[in-house]
């Protein structure tokens, strides 16, 4: 067994403190997926965006996040490789965190939304490159995520086109809109909670000692929703006077799908913080023994999403302001349809494990609402400019990496 560079103690302290590091970029950057088009689409501030996402992004991280981390976890490597290089793979993960963090401060500073799921993905890609080679990158698996960063885009658009499409037919487009919105509102605002619930019931409470059958679960997903619905109707019939026209309505709808958007976010992107943390703790908890598997501290889950919460309430609205005045223009039914697209497939692939990014999801989602307005609606130079955000994501995070190595190396004297 190798002994480990530093006193464990020492290394848990530093990886926590770089991991956060790398959950205050992922805030800072894909906070903007969360609420770009809600402040776009001018149904809440900025102000009430961050709060939003504060509370929201939290609890999707802390109770839903635990899936995916498992993924980035053990999935993109193989951490027997390192069986004999426990130190090596050690500076990898920390090196791989400092890589994609730093990428997405730089990002975030500019007001450029890239996917944090492409950074760290890329960032883990150039430590085995470095270290043991293309031959030893668990390349089945990064194509599996790779076609998810495909398909998702084209999922959420499709949701979106269909969801506004409804929108237009059962609301928008009747005699009395307004009249409308009251009595269908509160069936998209049931969708949304159930979303929401049946996720956070499947997966997420088991962290704080909660195990439903699948009886329970769906009671409570089902109950929760139909008192939101309720709530959703009562407060659109009440304040139906107050409420100038039916965008109006889609805004106070608009709150709960912000909620959602903030909560399927931080159920997926904290993965990308803490994965390499919980390696890291997996490996020192268990004297520098490699284990084929390691429980999920709760602690580590609460560090990623504290540090999320603390980088969009810092730097979010660089890129908040980007994504909300980009591809299209949006109005509040717009933006719920986009928002319920994305939060739906964002939230159905934290619960299978695989960790998409966020930041192709929403894009996919605004397209998908600007065709159904039509195509001159799009505009075509932003979209180019975000693709190409895109793809030097991975080759960026990939080279960072490989300079924090050398780097890390150098001074642990690894």
């Amino acid at each position: 067994m190798e002994n480990l560079f530093l006193d464990p103690a020492l290394i848990i302290i530093i990886a926590a403190v770089v991991g956060f590091f790398m959950a205050y970029g992922i805030g800072a950057n894909d906070v903007a997926n969360a609420m770009g088009t809600s402040v776009g689409s001018k149904a809440i501030t900025l102000k009430q965006a961050v709060i939003i996402a504060a509370i929201f992004e939290f609890l999707g991280a802390y109770f839903a996040g635990g899936e995916v981390t498992s993924t980035i976890r053990k999935g993109i490597v193989d951490p027997f490789l390192y069986t004999n290089d426990v130190n090596i793979f050690i500076i990898g993960m920390l090196s791989s965190l400092l890589a994609a963090g730093f990428w997405l401060i730089i990002a975030s500073s500019r007001g450029w939304p890239v996917s944090t799921t492409h950074s760290i993905v890329g960032a883990i890609v150039g430590f085995v490159l470095i270290s043991k080679g293309a031959s030893n990158v668990s390349w089945g698996t990064v194509g599996n995520i790779a076609s998810s960063w495909i398909t998702s885009p084209v999922i959420s658009g499709l949701m979106a086109f269909l969801l506004y499409l409804s929108a237009k037919y059962l609301i928008l487009d009747r005699e009395n809109p307004k009249q409308a919105a009251t009595y269908f509102i509160p069936f998209y605002s049931f969708f949304v909670s159930a979303v929401i619930c049946l996720v956070t019931a499947r997966k997420g409470l088991k962290h704080v000692g909660i195990n439903w059958t699948d009886n329970e679960i769906y009671l409570f997903t089902i109950g929760i929703s139909i008192a939101v619905s309720i709530l959703t109707f009562v407060f659109l019939f009440v304040q139906s006077k107050n409420i100038r026209n039916v965008e109006n309505q889609f805004g106070i709808l608009m709150v709960v799908t912000a909620c959602a958007m903030a909560f399927a976010h931080g159920s997926n992107d904290v993965a990308n913080a803490i994965g390499p943390i919980a390696a890291i703790v997996s490996i020192v908890s268990s004297d520098g023994t490699i284990q084929s598997s390691s429980e999920l501290n709760s602690w580590v889950l609460l560090l990623g999403a504290v540090g999320i919460v603390a980088g969009l309430a810092i730097m979010g609205r660089h890129v908040i302001k980007t994504v909300g005045e980009k591809i299209t223009t949006l109005t509040p039914s717009l933006g719920f349809s986009a928002n319920m697209a994305t939060a739906s497939t964002v939230l159905a692939a934290s619960y299978l494990g695989f960790p998409i990014s966020t930041t192709h999801t929403l894009v996919g989602g605004v397209i998908g609402v600007g065709l159904a307005r039509g195509y001159e609606h799009l505009d075509i130079s932003s979209i180019k400019r975000i693709f190409a955000s895109w793809i030097i994501t991975i080759p960026v995070g990939a080279t960072f990496t490989i300079l924090f190595y050398v780097i890390l190396r150098l001074i642990f004297n690894v």
